[in-house]
């Protein structure tokens, strides 16, 4: 399997020290050389680990971590204490890591060779004490890290490598990601403001807005050819409808939501962003309100966030990342209505246009209707279901004032029970974990937002992962959840996050 990360790279670093002498620290270099090959060579991890020499005191682990830094490539680093590696050694290198951490507690060995085992066996091998001296300073120090434990032949130890990764890899997609709104917000509601400075510092997004005019410009300023060959693309990948094909007569509806497509996309190339919001409420001289454009637009992997809503176009961006190279896809979602069926309750989710085709594995069909809101033409949209996907994961992102707040809930998606001929827009229909009450109350106790970020590729561990990252509270609504334990969790995290912040 081909990494999914080809670019980018995570850097292992092993831990020892001069005490051992000469021969053992060869035998320590060539046995975690072999322990970052089975990394690299296992289909589970999506970038390329690269082994750098045994660090062996203080000066050269800060160099190291320094280094890494300084590295774009590099989406974070992993350290093994393969000797024992006397901690105070990694107090000026890790509080100068600005890396996502991996803490590896492994060995070389699988088994122990019980009869032929002597000191010098020992001596070499001494993870299971090394890695705990480690594990106290970082815990002392206060360093965000992830630890997983077990031999690198297993392959839980690799899908969870894997998995953090994933989570360094939607991190690092934050940082510096440059983020459009054409136009502000949607009036009067709530949810979809938040500190932009502050999601500067936590996330390392840049949130910027341009007149929506800019947008209609850079619309009127698309080439007819351009146009023609991408309705030609459309009408050969999709099912569009007769009245949008060539010759039908709503055949400049298609030719227009293109023109959109085009223009939105030099925009953010102009511009360097790979995420970007829109507003219903304010389209100044645009025709339609980008539907298709927004939905093809997420299916090449920018975050989008619809109304103004510019932290779920950075959760979706982070998710189309981290989801790389999966089965699946990320989408802008919203929790619409319900069936509230006893014992068999289903949420119903879509938005006015704007749902990522990524998350099906049918031809969408290219339709025209409608919107009843905005005041512009009737806009262009795939419509389509959502393919069933069981631990699916929908997450948001609001902002709690003194800090953000993310809350994720574990679904699986489901076929809809029946057809929907009357529903014109793209559509999800799941069953929340644990159940449909205890998850919506557990939902609106947090302050969960009505946007979300549905993910059927990266799950539940990468967005903890990315939470663990920026140190953001995530709560997270499963299987295992519980209505008061869960109101417990939020009293406790109100109490915790404010005296993490300090003074």
């Amino acid at each position: 399997m081909s990494k999914a990360y080809v670019q980018q790279e995570v850097w292992f670093f092993t831990g020892s020290q001069d005490l051992y002498g000469e021969q053992t620290l060869a035998q320590v270099a060539e046995q975690s050389r072999e322990v970052a090959q089975a990394l690299d060579e296992s289909d589970e991890i999506p970038a390329r680990i690269v082994w750098k020499p045994v660090l062996k005191d203080a000066e050269a682990i800060r160099r190291a971590m320094l280094e890494a830094n300084s590295d774009d490539r590099v989406l974070g680093v992993i350290t093994w204490m393969h000797t024992f590696s006397p901690a105070k050694m990694w107090i000026a290198g890790l509080n100068a890591l600005r890396k996502p951490l991996l803490h590896l507690h492994t060995q070389a060995n699988i088994e122990l060779p019980w009869d032929t085992i002597d000191f010098d066996f020992m001596n070499l091998n001494q993870a299971a004490h090394g890695d705990r001296e480690y594990a106290y300073l970082a815990t002392r120090i206060g360093a965000a890290r992830t630890t997983v434990v077990g031999h690198v032949s297993n392959p839980a130890v690799t899908a969870r490598i894997g998995i953090w990764i994933r989570g360094a890899a939607g991190w690092a997609a934050t940082q510096g990601l440059k983020l459009v709104r054409f136009g502000d917000n949607m009036r009067n509601v709530a949810v979809t403001e938040g500190d932009k400075t502050e999601a500067e510092l936590r996330f390392g997004v840049s949130v910027n807005t341009w007149a929506v005019n800019d947008l209609v410009e850079a619309v009127a300023a698309v080439d007819e050819a351009q146009v023609d060959e991408l309705v030609a693309l459309y009408e050969r990948e999709y099912e569009v409808v007769p009245e949008l094909r060539a010759g039908g007569e709503r055949h400049d509806s298609l030719r227009y939501a293109a023109r959109q497509e085009l223009a939105i996309e030099a925009f953010l190339v102009r511009e360097g962003a790979k995420a970007f919001t829109t507003n219903f409420e304010d389209l100044g001289e645009l025709r339609q309100l980008p539907g298709l454009a927004v939905q093809r637009l997420m299916s090449k992997g920018y975050g989008f966030g619809a109304e103004g809503d510019w932290k779920t176009a950075v959760l979706v961006r982070a998710a189309k990342v981290m989801g790389a190279g999966l089965a699946g896809g990320a989408s802008l979602m919203e929790d619409y209505t319900y069936d509230l069926t006893p014992g068999q309750e289903l949420i119903l989710g879509a938005h006015m246009l704007e749902v990522c085709p990524s998350l099906t594995t049918d031809t969408p069909r290219i339709e025209i209707h409608p919107l009843g809101i905005g005041g512009r033409e009737d806009p262009v949209r795939m419509v389509f279901n959502a393919t069933p996907s069981e631990a699916a994961v929908v997450v948001s992102l609001a902002d709690m004032r003194e800090r953000f707040r993310l809350t994720a809930n574990v679904v699986d998606v489901l076929t809809p029970p029946q057809d929907l001929p009357h529903l014109p827009v793209a559509r999800a229909v799941w069953q929340p974990r644990p159940d449909f009450s205890t998850s919506a109350e557990s939902w609106l106790t947090a302050g969960g937002a009505h946007h979300t970020v549905m993910s059927t590729a990266a799950g539940l561990e990468a967005f903890e992962v990315f939470a663990q990252i920026a140190r953001t509270e995530l709560l997270v609504i499963d299987e295992h959840t519980t209505r008061r334990g869960f109101a417990e969790t939020v009293r406790f995290n109100q109490a915790y996050y404010r005296l993490a912040e300090g003074l």
